[in-house]
């Protein structure tokens, strides 16, 4: 059964699991301790820790292993921030940052801090430039993931790094994604990482700290860890952590080009998909990217119908659309992206995937998003010829939904109590019913419409004339162009 989730969680490499047996044999005793049983884990340890800074890029008395990822981020968060209290308690970070981030950054503001999301364009980049407007003299850190997890775009970390640097206010750069495919670049300050990402076991986190960088671990400290992650470490996960992490790197550096290899078949899914199934989005920088990741939406489908159509099927895929949550709205990524959310699809490619796992998932995709569709009951007229399919994202959100004093004229569809994808499909269902130049006013409590609506509005060629309040809910006006 192909696995195309490796963003959540990538297989157990090999080599992780053969330090890891291995490990549990040797590494088993305190490190911290003098006697021979400690003095051997002491070394697994060092030698661990060696080899995940030289893939880090610092030197290893700068990395700890953490619990985990989120823990790492919280950590390096919460240390640096309050390590620099007395400059200021602003913190800056994307809108497309991982939640460990946006709790941390609740939290932040909670206890009186303050914070500043910065915008990301439509492909979920953001701009140098933006993040230079945003800092201020009691700006405290900066938090930028170096490659998004949900539709792989690539931040330029290197030259916000260097803003950061010219201001000296530290860069905190997530590189939970991009750390499998090589270092972060740029004069980055703290630098936070998960070991499941990459092959390695679970609980495992790394957490790197430059000299100079002023920090003050928060909470219960030890001695362990240069006091920056108490407690007991799990030595083997961090064994074959570090293993599988350095097996990667020499793979990289000895035989064939893996990322390139995945990189061709995530071009031929990005080509393909809207070339094969009508009313497809495809998201995320088309260049400027992770190379085994690719997203797409498809409109006038319940993204947990098509998960499970797909899991059936035998494929495990992934997906931000609202209808796959239990809070039923639609990720925040795709939210600040301005995309379509409905139907979404991460294809996340783990290393060795064979190019006919793809080939059958592109045979099999346009007759599971068909079935999906049929039994929402989506109108023929609702889905064109494939040819003319598909949305290449673009620099800026053309479609931003205002305030709008426009009066309804014409038809008011009521969707109430709909879910998505439903508002939309009712809509497609209506339009042709509208005069040319008239609007049909489309009233929901779905919070995915909010973005879906508009984004409807750009691949089916109609005006999104803006939103307001109203009685239950939300009116989304649209005029018919054509």
């Amino acid at each position: 059964m192909p696995y195309f989730d490796a963003a959540s969680s990538a297989p157990l490499h090999p080599v992780a699991r053969e330090a890891l047996l291995a490990s549990l044999d040797e590494g088993w005793a305190d490190p911290a301790r003098l006697y021979r049983e400690g003095r051997r884990a002491r070394l697994l340890l060092d030698a661990a820790r060696e080899a995940a800074a030289e893939a880090v890029g610092c030197r290893p008395d700068e990395l700890v292993f953490t619990p985990s990822g989120t823990q790492a981020v919280h950590s390096g968060i919460f240390g640096t921030l309050a390590a620099r209290r007395r400059v200021g308690r602003q913190l800056l970070h994307s809108a497309v940052e991982h939640s460990s981030v946006l709790h941390a950054a609740e939290a932040h503001e909670a206890a009186g801090g303050t914070v500043t999301e910065i915008a990301v364009d439509r492909t979920g980049r953001v701009t140098a430039g933006d993040v230079a407007a945003a800092l201020r003299p009691d700006t405290a850190l900066v938090c930028l993931q170096s490659a998004n997890h949900e539709v792989g775009t690539e931040q330029p970390v290197e030259e916000v790094a260097e803003l950061c640097q010219e201001a000296g206010v530290p860069l905190l750069v997530d590189a939970a994604q991009s750390l499998p495919w090589g270092p972060a670049p740029g004069a980055w300050s703290v630098m936070t990482a998960s070991s499941h990402k990459w092959g390695g076991p679970p609980g495992v986190g790394l957490l790197a700290v430059r000299k100079g960088t002023r920090f003050s671990p928060q909470g219960p400290r030890d001695e362990r860890e240069s006091g920056r992650s108490p407690g007991f470490q799990d030595l083997p996960a961090i064994v074959a952590a570090a293993a599988s992490l350095r097996a990667l790197r020499a793979a990289a550096g000895t035989g064939p080009d893996e990322a390139a290899r995945l990189r061709r078949l995530v071009d031929l899914i990005r080509i393909r998909v809207p070339e094969l199934v009508p009313d497809v989005e495809v998201v995320g920088a088309p260049v400027h990217r992770l190379p085994h990741l690719v997203t797409f939406s498809c409109l006038y489908v319940d993204g947990e119908a098509l998960l499970h159509e797909l899991d059936r099927l035998g494929f495990s895929v992934s997906s931000g659309s609202s209808c796959t949550s239990s809070t039923l709205t639609p990720s925040h990524v795709l939210r600040a992206m301005g995309v379509l959310s409905e139907g979404n699809v991460r294809i996340s490619l783990p290393y060795g995937t064979p190019e006919t796992d793809v080939d059958r998932f592109l045979e099999v995709l346009p007759e599971a998003v068909r079935s999906v569709r049929d039994r929402l009951g989506v109108p023929t007229a609702a889905a064109p010829d494939p040819a003319g399919a598909g949305v290449e994202e673009t620099g800026g959100d053309e479609t931003g939904a205002e305030e709008s004093g426009a009066e309804e004229s014409g038809l008011v569809l009521d969707t109430l109590g709909k879910r998505c994808p439903i508002p939309v499909i009712e809509l497609a269902k209506v339009i042709d019913e509208v005069p040319v130049g008239d609007t049909v006013t489309v009233l929901s409590d779905d919070e995915a419409a909010r973005q879906d609506i508009p984004a409807w509005c750009t691949m089916r060629d109609q005006e999104f004339v803006g939103e307001r309040s109203a009685p239950g809910g939300t009116a989304y006006v649209v005029r018919r162009r054509a």
